[in-house]
């Protein structure tokens, strides 16, 4: 075959450093466009950014010729240095993140889940959010670790 080609959809998470409340509701819509553009110049077209104060969703189309913890680190990278920027102060991402591969067939779902961020985390912490999205895509975990 002559053409490398590939679909691989990648739903992220990761949230602000010690999941302190960081983000500002007033710049929320400015940093999700922020890191969608960063998705996209990297060859990773943005399919949906959301959050909420101390966490961010994003799905994407992962690049075939980059790994998903470049894409991440892609992300964080940028956007960390953006938000001091903006918000004039420190800024941080946690080291960790989650990454889980989504079927095209549920490409749908994920986009409204990150869309409801804002309703569903008043309902539910990122900790226990976090806990079922490692659950449901069956991903091992020891909470030791989870948290820095």
């Amino acid at each position: 075959m002559p053409q490398s080609l590939s679909q691989v959809l990648i739903h992220a998470v990761f949230s602000t450093k010690n999941r302190e409340a960081m983000i500002p509701a007033a710049m929320r819509p400015r940093l999700h466009a922020y890191l969608a553009t960063v998705l996209d110049e990297n060859g990773c077209p943005s399919l949906q950014v959301g959050g909420t104060d101390d966490h961010i969703h994003a799905l994407f189309a992962l690049s075939r010729t980059l790994t998903i913890a470049d894409a991440i680190k892609e992300m964080k990278t940028g956007s960390s240095q953006w938000m001091k920027t903006h918000l004039g102060t420190a800024f941080g991402w946690q080291a960790g993140y989650g990454a889980f591969s989504v079927a095209a067939s549920q490409k749908v779902q994920v986009i409204k889940y990150i869309q409801g961020q804002e309703a569903h985390h008043r309902l539910i912490t990122f900790q226990d959010e976090f806990r079922k999205l490692l659950k449901r895509y069956e991903v091992a975990w020891d909470e030791r670790y989870v948290w820095d």
